[in-house]
């Protein structure tokens, strides 16, 4: 907007696309290592400037009203290949990264204008400074938490928001560099302090709101453990006092058995005893817990929950086939198996209250190959159950354990799907073991 020679043009050109990589590259994760990422850009700003220089020759009153925009479109292209961010998340860095030109581009000319006369080399220092403080700033106060926003904005910014934040901001900073205002009056200054404070606040808006979202998520899925815990603290209670109860009985029937074989013993009753003992031992045999795999932990909560399941009616299937030892640490293994369990047996009393007559099973798939553990889960489920995202609703899964099984999958690179099919709920997990 001040014009210059195309040498004057070429540096402001060069320091604006520069200070856009720079901020763009705070925010956002790269895709390539350092070095191959520095060619890129300098390859990239080399082939942009030339041709921005050139259609400042050709064309001036043209390049000067849409030349930044034009400069940002064609570097926003280029940075979805540079990112490795989710296309979300990038476009959500390429807005903050599109005010922050703004910022820069209109402070230099503002302060050209106002304090040194339209001076092109106040223009480009009050650039460069600009350019400078805010990369200080995001260095150092706002790149992480920004960074560890990613997630956030990933899976919970919808298409409206993302559409309604860019339309928002490009209208107000459309306004803002509109070339054909020349006059710089008082009330020009404050409707481009007032365009920079209203979409300054729609970017710290979505970031707040956000950022909230996804600690809400946080916190839901602590919930959701702790509710898990207080289920299995109940399933270890109930085997607790079986075990109790168990000893009681065992220690009350050892007394009578004592005195029959006494008995026998003082008869001389041989054939007679043995053929009591041989009774007693296939009694006993009857009566052991049952053994559903080597994995201690794995085989008690699979006990526990089995039994649960058969006092409820409902027929249960196991096809486990695990060792003793396993490189996964036990309380992730157990937050997967306990809350996929848990919601099964929750899906088929659902399905009792609704149709009693219906027959209901859980058929559970637990097995080592090589280096990854596969776990399949299916049971009987109301044919309405509803999916979101890929996930049950809360209300046909008793609001626990989908959100802690995905979370503890995905730090073992688990690849896992949901599916209802036709009153099946189907589960099934593939996980990495370390």
């Amino acid at each position: 907007m001040l014009g210059g020679s195309v040498y004057v043009a070429f540096i402001r050109f060069a320091l604006s696309l520069a200070g856009t990589i720079l901020l763009f590259s705070l925010l956002s994760e790269p895709r390539y290592g350092r070095r191959k990422t520095v060619t890129g850009y300098v390859c990239f700003g080399v082939v942009l400037i030339a041709i921005a220089c050139a259609w400042y020759m050709i064309d001036l009153e043209t390049c000067v009203r849409i030349v930044a925009f034009a400069m940002y479109i064609c570097f926003a292209v280029f940075a979805f290949f540079m990112s490795r961010d989710p296309v979300y998340v990038t476009v959500y860095k390429l807005a903050l990264t599109f005010y922050l030109l703004a910022v820069f581009l209109i402070g230099g000319i503002e302060v050209s204008i106002l304090f040194f006369d339209r001076n092109v080399w106040a223009d480009i220092a009050a650039r460069s400074l600009l350019i400078l403080l805010m990369a200080y700033f995001i260095d150092r106060k706002i790149k992480d938490s920004i960074r560890g926003f990613g997630y956030y904005v990933e899976h919970e910014l919808d298409r409206f928001s993302v559409s309604v934040m860019i339309i928002s901001i490009l209208f107000g900073i459309g306004f803002i560099l509109n070339p054909n205002v020349k006059d710089q009056t008082p009330y020009r200054l404050f409707q481009i302090v007032m365009n920079f404070f209203l979409t300054g606040a729609l970017q710290l808006l979505v970031f707040r709101l956000y950022l909230h979202i996804g600690k809400e998520k946080e916190y839901q899925k602590e919930n959701q453990l702790m509710q898990m815990n207080h289920r299995l603290l109940e399933r270890n209670m109930e085997l607790l006092q079986e075990s109790v109860e168990s000893g009681r009985r065992i220690r009350h029937d050892a007394r009578h058995h004592n005195a029959v074989i006494a008995e026998y013993a003082r008869r001389g009753q041989s054939e007679e005893l043995l053929q009591y003992l041989e009774e007693y031992d296939r009694q006993m045999d009857v009566h052991t817990a049952e053994s559903i795999c080597a994995n201690t932990t794995v085989n008690n909560l699979l006990s526990a929950y089995t039994r649960r399941a058969r006092n409820e009616q409902i027929k249960v299937m196991l096809d486990v086939a695990l060792g003793g030892s396993l490189t996964i640490p036990n309380i992730d293994l157990v937050t997967i198996l306990a809350n996929a369990y848990e919601n099964a047996i929750y899906g088929c009393i659902e399905v009792k209250k609704q149709s009693p007559e219906r027959e209901c099973f859980i058929h559970l798939v637990l097995k080592r190959k090589k280096n990854k553990l596969v776990i399949s889960c299916s049971n009987t489920c109301r044919v309405e159950a509803e999916f979101k995202d890929g996930q049950p609703k809360p209300e046909f899964t008793g609001g626990i354990g989908v959100l802690s099984i995905i979370k503890t999958a995905e730090n073992f690179g688990g690849e896992y799907d949901f599916k209802n099919d036709d009153g099946v709920f189907k589960f099934r997990l593939i996980m990495n073991i370390p």
